[in-house]
């Protein structure tokens, strides 16, 4: 009983603190502070994600995250670094056979969901990433309240404790009040933004899945234990990830459809 009354004494106190971090890096608004910041983040994560794929830490794997995580700063398109470092690791599978072939995993996930956060700072700004913060915890806490309250049916073996009736009240109150604040973003003003959020928020909840999948394939209750009464890093950024890269995919081709419009009015 007093174990589980410190964890979740824990768990407020991380979540409070994390929260307030990530007010004052936002309200900073310096893209080498955010870039900095997320690559330590992104370093333990890769750490965990080692972990979830059975794979052994070696330099080389460590050095190419290093090094596309630079190339990202100076990069105009920092995702496509994500890209490039899992060819290289596949490369260097391929020509040494030191590695498994599964160590090209953790550059896939977290590797691009990490590298789509950093571009949706760096291509839209700080307004995005409140965006995205708002969909994605907004999804998690209906699910919670939803699932409890109304929870009957289950959602997947993947995670048992998680209901249907629970995932859909996430997933509409993520839609609702991420459009508020998505709307100023967007040309299409609220309807759009009210698609937009639907989707990641649709996206965070398969996030949270595929994490759940891997914990539950290892054996393991949590990626890590760096964030007392939370776990790792993953088990707080599952689903921002995964939200982040339907953000970054949807807010850029947007972009493109945008200059495409104006190219073929000229």
């Amino acid at each position: 009983m007093k174990e589980e009354l410190f964890r979740e004494k824990s768990r407020y106190i991380t979540g409070f603190v994390l929260i307030i971090a990530a007010g004052l890096i936002l309200y900073a608004d310096n893209l080498l502070l955010f870039w900095a910041v997320l690559g330590g983040i992104y370093v333990v994560g890769f750490s965990e994600a080692l972990r979830l794929f059975q794979v052994k830490a070696s330099f080389s794997l460590y050095f190419i995250l290093v090094l596309s995580w630079v190339a990202a700063y100076f990069n105009g398109r920092p995702i496509e670094c994500a890209l490039i470092s899992a060819m290289v690791m596949a490369s260097i599978i391929a020509y040494q056979k030191a590695h498994h072939s599964e160590a090209i995993l953790p550059f896939l996930y977290p590797g691009v969901g990490f590298f789509a956060l950093f571009g949706v700072y760096k291509d839209f700004g700080a307004v995005a990433i409140i965006w995205l913060l708002v969909v994605v915890v907004a999804s998690d806490v209906g699910a919670f309240f939803g699932g409890k309250l109304l929870g009957k049916t289950p959602f997947t073996p993947t995670s048992p404790n998680k209901t249907l009736e629970g995932a859909l009240i996430g997933v509409v109150l993520a839609s609702v009040l991420g459009s508020f604040v998505g709307m100023g973003k967007l040309s299409g003003g609220f309807l759009m933004a009210l698609f937009f959020s639907f989707l990641i928020a649709l996206m965070a909840v398969f996030g949270d899945l595929y994490e759940s999948y891997l914990k539950r394939k290892v054996g393991i209750k949590d990626s890590g234990k760096i964030l007392p009464g939370h776990g790792g890093v993953l088990d707080r950024l599952d689903s921002m990830l995964f939200g982040a890269l339907s953000l970054h995919v949807l807010l850029y081709f947007l972009e493109v459809w945008k200059e495409t419009a104006v190219f073929l009015g000229d």
